[in-house]
């Protein structure tokens, strides 16, 4: 059983930043996902918990950083430059396979979810 538990959501104004946090034990990877209203869930990035691989949508590429903290057994989503179109829940979840060869990036390979938190952009 995974477990998984989300912080460090808000409202913040274009150009600005956000750090999310999810608390995940027991997990070979995390993912962050996000969802706007009226939209469906998309994959936003995703971590290997033993090697630290990462993996990014073409979105927030260059802007967001996904690091684990293996003391705390955190995951941190790092998002600077955010922009309006970032306004959306972030959900972190962590996959089915116990063991990952290539990093997940679609919802139906993820098993577990955390209650979402949500990211507000103000223009």
């Amino acid at each position: 059983q995974v477990h998984l538990i989300e912080s460090g959501g808000g409202l913040v104004q274009s150009g600005g930043s956000l750090r999310l946090s999810c608390v995940a034990s027991g997990s070979s990877a995390v993912g962050w996902f996000r969802q706007a209203p009226g939209k469906e869930r998309v994959f936003v990035a995703a971590i290997h918990w033993t090697d630290g691989r990462t993996l990014y949508s073409d979105s927030v590429k260059d802007r967001f950083t996904i690091s684990r903290d293996h003391a705390k057994n955190t995951v941190h989503l790092q998002m600077n430059n955010l922009k309006p179109e970032d306004t959306a829940v972030y959900y972190c979840a962590a996959p089915w396979a116990n063991t990952i060869v290539e990093l997940p990036r679609d919802l139906y390979e993820y098993k577990y979810w955390g209650q979402g938190t949500q990211v507000t952009v103000s223009s």
